[in-house]
């Protein structure tokens, strides 16, 4: 006779402890394989930034090669040379890093969009934060990157206008979660009553705003990103820079002393050492087109921080960061 004919009770029993326990495991054991998974998820994003680094790094071999080829020392590179040579500037800083992220360019198809690296990991954050220095009166960019991410606000810098442009300025929802300042963004502090324009370090203005972290960070400021960079990268004293990303428009003008080879390779070099990699690079040719005749002086690079604790190279971040 069957157990069941036998002893249903019992059969009963039996079949509902089995089930109780199989729930109870499947609960106790879900954790585990998060953890697992999670942990997998790290260590694949972790070989993939380090192999990339290591392409970069050849890359960066490569480029030393060709300063002895047209050199032989940084100091005799032409970086813009009128006697037949076939380079420029440029061609010694590619942006030889791969995203480990989908790469998208978010503005205007024109002048003032930016390529930007992992926005589908910051998006869901319900708290992030966009600095962007040079506004200029068109805002596409920033309107783009809080439509696509609702927790992130905006701000703002730039002496040279008095507000936002209208993709911002004309958008309830998006001039709600907006800051804008006339100030100019330097390499050092000079805010008195006397100042016209006032100026602030990056890192004045993040203390300022009770900020540790920013998510993007966009600069476009006419030349003067040079010295401001270089004195927030000196600031951290080798720590890593508390950004995700950086969208950068490089101004190399004629006369300038950032038009000195040798100069430009070792702030260059500064960024790398900082752990700043260009992951995309694009000449401003509408400015080309604009003033006939000039050179190909201003590109836009972006940039991905591979040190620190953020969403484009950790899947745990960190959590200590304060709020808005």
């Amino acid at each position: 006779m069957a157990l069941y004919a036998r002893h249903p009770r019992f059969t009963v029993a039996l079949l509902i402890l089995i089930f109780i326990s199989f729930v109870m495991f499947a609960s106790d054991s879900a954790p585990l394989r998060s953890v697992a998974f999670s942990k997998s998820r790290d260590v694949a994003l972790a070989e993939a930034l380090a192999l990339d680094d290591m392409y970069y790094k050849e890359m960066v071999q490569r480029r030393q090669q060709l300063i002895k080829k047209w050199g032989p020392t940084p100091e005799k590179v032409d970086p813009f040379p009128s006697r037949g040579e076939f380079y420029t500037l440029w061609d010694f800083f590619l942006p030889s890093f791969r995203c480990p992220h989908r790469v998208e360019r978010i503005g205007i198809m024109g002048d003032g969009g930016k390529w930007v690296c992992g926005l589908e990991r910051i998006a869901p954050k319900r708290q992030c934060r966009i600095y962007s220095f040079g506004v200029n009166g068109e805002s596409s960019f920033e309107a783009d990157l809080m439509k696509a991410a609702p927790g992130c606000q905006v701000y703002g810098y730039d002496f040279s206008v008095d507000s936002f442009g209208p993709e911002i300025e004309e958008d309830k929802d998006l001039k709600s979660r907006s800051h804008f300042f006339s100030y100019a963004l330097g390499h050092e502090d000079k805010h008195s009553a006397a100042d016209d324009p006032k100026m602030y370090t990056l890192r004045t203005l993040m203390d300022r705003n009770g900020h540790d972290f920013i998510d993007i960070l966009k600069v476009d400021i006419e030349g003067n990103e040079f010295d401001s960079l270089s004195t927030f990268i000196d600031s951290f004293h080798g720590e890593p820079l508390p950004f995700g990303q950086l969208q950068l428009e490089v101004h190399v003008y004629p006369n300038s002393a950032w038009g000195d080879f040798s100069k430009f390779l070792g702030w260059w070099e500064k960024l790398e050492a900082a752990g700043l990699r260009p992951f995309f690079s694009e000449p401003n040719l509408v400015y080309v087109n604009l003033v006939r005749g000039v050179r190909p002086d201003l590109v836009e690079y972006s940039f991905i921080n591979i040190r620190g604790d953020h969403e484009l190279v950790s899947n745990r971040p960190s959590s200590s960061r304060r709020s808005d």
